[in-house]
């Protein structure tokens, strides 16, 4: 799994009329869909639910390779499956993993990206920085990030995935975070908005909140 550096999320709406199908076309349909995903070579894959977390965004794909080629192939063949031809696209956000240019010694707080086991809770928002805060000099950058990480190390439980979408897509990164508590990491939120970075934020939205479940139950909440 650490060879992988290209990663993509993707958000899908399900079509009413999917939940009008018979029983046995819904099984079948995301059986199709499960095999899909779990046999998509040189991709690794975690799904969750967002089902009544987000209007138009009810199933959430978070997905890694070495290059887009194969991402591409594994999704036209996803959305040929029984359940896939009643999903639309709704978002995509894609990225690659590199380290931080701001923390010395990365661990799982920093990124998370290659830890085997995945929290109960995702929480993915893409985020650019102003043309300012790239006109300061690095070292101001660096004392302004220092307190931003030292925030965060008030928050151990929380952990961070960080993805660099510069050049590739709209935003700068997309930026995750897992935790068993949405109430410690809206702590988290609330006391990061007040440090001098944060005046440098120019988006960061969408936010998606997503629920990690294993991969069956994930697609049953579709129905």
């Amino acid at each position: 799994m650490s060879g992988f550096r290209f990663v993509q999320y993707l958000t899908f709406k399900a079509d009413p009329a999917w939940r009008r199908l018979s029983n046995d076309e819904r099984r079948c349909g995301r059986e199709e869909f499960a095999q899909e995903l779990e046999r998509a070579d040189g991709i690794k894959t975690y799904a969750y639910s967002t089902l009544g977390l987000k209007a138009n965004a009810d199933l959430f794909l978070w997905r890694m390779s070495n290059a887009p080629e194969g991402l591409q192939e594994s999704q036209s063949r996803l959305l040929l499956t029984g359940l896939g031809r009643y999903l639309e696209q709704t978002h995509s956000f894609i990225g690659l993993i590199s380290p931080s240019t701001y923390v010395r010694r990365q661990d799982s707080q920093e990124q998370a990206v290659f830890e085997k086991d995945r929290q109960p809770y995702l929480i993915v928002y893409p985020f650019s920085k102003t043309i300012e805060w790239y006109l300061m000099s690095k070292e101001a950058r660096q004392g302004m990030m220092n307190e931003h990480i030292r925030v965060g190390h008030d928050f151990p439980m929380i952990r961070q995935v960080l993805v660099y979408s510069t050049g590739l897509d709209d935003q700068e990164f997309v930026v995750s975070y897992e935790t068993e508590d949405l109430a410690a990491f809206q702590q988290l939120v609330i006391a990061l908005r007040d440090t001098e970075a944060r005046r440098y934020t120019l988006r960061d939205t969408p936010i998606f909140t997503c629920v990690y479940r294993p991969l069956a139950e994930t697609l049953a909440l579709l129905g």
